[in-house]
């Protein structure tokens, strides 16, 4: 029976996957885990941080709460309590809603998106974080303001480029399916954001298999079209649950990051399950169940890992 497109497409990964058997050593390093804790709500950061430890992760993703000079974490309370439960930062999961937009058609509001990239670059240097997540248009607002939009969001974003080179901290660009922002939607979109903002502070992806199984042709061609730009990939399965609760190919996924050569030092995998909705930052102020995000979290980091060892086994079985 002829196979359909998409397994025609996987067939194809799954043969550059197994030719990585003819070198090994490019599958010693494991994928490195992080946890976003954004969707953790209102919790306090110890007690998302302890829950991480006890789940075996050693890297999170901070939620982007600068929204003032007053307002978000401070680095060094933050810094004690992650390495109290032997946590390291891998990122900053920027926030942009309509308040802080970079493609906004009201100048006050790109302003205070430049700005609060700038109290987050800060905040991250302290912190040792490697990259700062940027969503070129407001989550939530997935109607256009006009077709200027793009064009403002890139020229609004170069203004803080140099920055970020400076302190050698990585813009990663976002894309967001249709249903909650305006423009780029596709990792092929954030590459042409990319170019178009045209600097060399601006250079990295971070990519979602939630989103990309709404905008992508094929989730696993998007991970290799992404290739070293990738510097992280948001995780939840295809109902936006735990990892093994949907029907994500998540194989599929392993195979294609290891083909791209994303088990390298500084490139993340990250959970974030946020579950279904049109604006996924209700999570924001959510008081969530503690023993719910608990089974969330061990679930989800026991079926990536579960997961990445079969289908790693599985290539250095066929090398012999």
């Amino acid at each position: 029976m002829k196979l359909q497109s998409f397994e025609q497409k996987n067939k194809k990964i799954h043969e550059s996957f197994l030719e990585l058997s003819a070198d090994p050593q490019r599958l010693c390093r494991r994928l490195t885990l992080s946890w976003s804790n954004w969707g953790f709500g209102m919790e306090p950061l110890g007690t998302g941080a302890e829950r991480l430890e006890k789940a075996g992760v050693e890297y999170i993703e901070l939620h982007g709460n600068h929204c003032g000079k007053d307002l978000g974490y401070k680095a060094n309370e933050t810094l004690k309590t992650i390495h109290d439960h032997g946590l390291q930062v891998s990122g900053i999961c920027g926030i942009f809603s309509p308040d802080n937009d970079l493609s906004s058609n009201r100048g006050i509001q790109r302003q205070s998106a430049i700005d609060y990239l700038r109290r987050e670059l800060d905040f991250a240097e302290e912190v040792g974080a490697s990259y700062i997540l940027v969503v070129p248009a407001a989550v939530g607002r997935p109607a256009p303001y006009d077709d200027m939009e793009f064009a403002r969001s890139a020229e609004a974003l170069r203004v803080v480029a140099d920055e970020f080179l400076k302190k050698k901290i990585k813009i990663a660009i976002e894309p967001i399916r249709a249903d909650e922002v305006s423009i780029v939607h596709t990792v092929s979109e954030a590459i042409r954001y990319i170019q178009a903002v045209d600097h060399p502070g601006v250079r990295h992806i971070n990519a979602d298999v939630y989103h990309m199984q709404s905008g992508e042709v094929h989730s696993g061609e998007a991970i290799l079209e992404a290739g070293e730009r990738l510097v992280n990939l948001h995780l939840a399965d295809s109902n936006r649950a735990a990892l093994g609760e949907g029907s994500l190919d998540l194989d599929g996924i392993i195979k294609a990051l290891y083909v791209a050569g994303h088990n390298t030092e500084d490139r993340f995998v990250t959970p974030e399950p946020l579950g279904a909705g049109a604006n996924s930052y209700h999570a924001l102020f959510s008081i969530r169940d503690p023993k719910e995000l608990d089974r969330l979290v061990l679930d989800t980091v026991k079926c990536f890992k579960e997961r990445e060892e079969e289908v790693v086994s599985m290539c250095l079985t066929h090398a012999s």
